[in-house]
């Protein structure tokens, strides 16, 4: 029998689950080198541990999404944590590199339904400046997880080896299954059979896409090893929105695609975790391979990065729900982003912990502001029957880009590497952490170059994505003139779509809600 659910009792066991998944994603980072040692992995192999559960979790998320608006949220995110509790303990016992990437597929697979569920479970319990508020609270949470995860993860790497980090997130996961039992169970009104055809070709689309590019590093752009999974994952997508368009009951009602407002939101929540992705995961490696530096020091670096996420996304929520625009928020968010990326190219193999302060810190105040604040304004732009959808599809655009970011700056660092080392097999091994050998100072001034491109690369595309986040979250002119017919209105109360939520909703699913004053 179902425990009598209560809203802040909902938000404390969805937020557990938001805070299990960034940690288990930042812990890992740190313990990439000392896996690749123990198992004898390098280049894509080793990548895949993060890549296969990013990947895993991008393709299931908005299918999870749906799933959840017709067999009920709390039943997926319940079923999500049991298959991550399971893929976490497998990798704890995990002898080889091939089984360690498929525990952690797994784990991505489960990731979906409790990312998934969560966010359309606080969807459709909370509304008005409580939603924003909870919302907010995931970003917060997530912001703990992330800065946690690199320390945590570092001291057990350190002093227990890296199978206890994925014991520890196991135990977790086991907690996050139990606190199910205090949720709400929700689903759409309107209910109807699975889009099976739509739900597979999406999957097929993104698997072949993720694994033709993470693929490059070892054989190269021109191979037909790369070019072929990645065109078939294209023509998958092409053929996924043929039959999204027929079919009576899609997967994905890509009429929410057509809404530049709502799509404008979720290209600024995909670049607020892109834009810090690369060095996120790959920075620790870098600093324990090109530096001298622990898992554990690396770790405690990170968190210059990390712990501005702990306090930001409440405070930006108290902003909106003060009046300021959150289009002012998510592009100032996006170009501090882009520029600590810029900001990060002073580094080198010696580097020391306060020339890493600036740039760290104003990537993490970027990703602060923008953690939580995409997602609550592009849930206001659709119906209480579809939030299940769209938070499906706003974790599948987040999480997909985050890992085709990730693989592709991966991929990157060793196809640069490649090009200057002369060989693949010395390319991948020097951008998994092991410079040993008597070119140890070359190969670090080396990699040292080829982090500096990824990062101008990365800065240049977050300041493009920023402007065009501006632009497309302009009020339209009829709006504002039918709005303010006299012309004296500022931007702070153009329309009710420019600055969400203002108003209190009558409906009384959040009147016990203790952020909501």
């Amino acid at each position: 029998m179902d425990i009598e659910p209560r809203p802040a009792v909902t938000l404390a066991a969805v937020l557990l689950g938001f805070l299990a998944l960034p940690m288990l994603m930042s812990g890992t980072t740190v313990a990439l080198p000392q896996i690749g040692a123990d198992l004898h992995a390098s280049g894509p192999a080793l990548q895949w541990v993060l890549v296969g559960y990013f990947l895993a979790a991008s393709s299931l998320m908005l299918v999870a999404g749906s799933l959840g608006d017709l067999f009920g949220r709390r039943r997926i995110f319940a079923i999500g944590a049991v298959i991550y509790t399971t893929g976490a303990g497998i990798s704890a016992l995990a002898h080889d590199i091939v089984l360690l990437n498929a525990a952690r597929t797994l784990s991505g697979m489960g990731a979906a339904g409790v990312l998934a569920g969560g966010g359309a479970i606080l969807g459709a319990t909370f509304t008005g400046t409580a939603r924003t508020r909870a919302f907010a609270a995931t970003g917060t949470t997530a912001g703990i997880g992330l800065a946690a995860g690199p320390a945590l993860s570092g001291a057990l790497v350190d002093s227990l080896g890296w199978r206890t980090t994925f014991a520890a997130f196991a135990a977790v996961g086991l907690v996050l299954g139990a606190a199910t039992w205090f949720m709400p169970e929700s689903r759409a009104a309107d209910r109807h059979r699975i889009d099976l055809p739509g739900t597979l070709t999406l999957i097929g689309a993104l698997a072949l896409v993720m694994f033709g590019i993470n693929q490059a590093a070892a054989a190269g752009w021109g191979e037909a090893q790369v070019f072929g999974p990645i065109g078939a994952g294209l023509l998958l997508l092409v053929a996924f929105t043929r039959i999204e368009h027929r079919s009576p009951h899609p997967v994905l009602d890509l009429s929410m695609l057509r809404d530049r407002r709502f799509m404008a939101w979720s290209l600024a929540g995909l670049f607020v975790v892109a834009g810090p992705a690369g060095v996120e995961v790959y920075l620790p490696v870098y600093l324990q391979g090109a530096g001298t530096s622990s898992a554990r020091s690396a770790g405690l670096s990170m968190l210059m990065l990390t712990a501005p996420v702990l306090l930001l996304p409440q405070v930006a929520a108290r902003l909106i729900n003060r009046g300021i625009p959150p289009r002012r928020l998510i592009t100032l968010s996006l170009l501090l982003i882009a520029a600590g990326n810029a900001w990060l190219t002073v580094l080198h193999p010696a580097i020391t912990t306060l020339e890493l302060l600036g740039p760290l810190a104003t990537i993490g105040i970027g990703l602060g502001l923008g953690a939580g604040l995409a997602d609550a304004q592009a849930l206001n732009q659709v119906g209480a029957d579809r939030i299940g959808m769209a938070t499906g599809l706003l974790n599948t655009i987040r999480a997909g880009g985050s890992t085709l970011t990730m693989t592709a700056f991966g991929t990157g660092l060793i196809t640069l590497l490649q090009s200057r080392v002369g060989a693949a097999q010395p390319a991948a091994r020097i951008a998994a952490g092991d410079l040993t050998g008597p070119d140890q100072a070359r190969h670090a001034a080396l990699f040292t170059d080829a982090w500096q491109f990824a990062l101008w690369s990365v800065a240049a595309l977050c300041t493009v994505i920023a402007l065009a986040v501006w632009a497309f979250l302009a009020p339209s002119r009829r709006r504002a003139a039918a709005d303010h017919p006299s012309g004296s209105g500022s931007e702070a109360t153009l329309t009710p779509a420019t600055v969400e939520p203002i108003s209190q909703p009558s409906d009384n699913r959040t009147s016990n809600f203790p952020l909501e004053k």
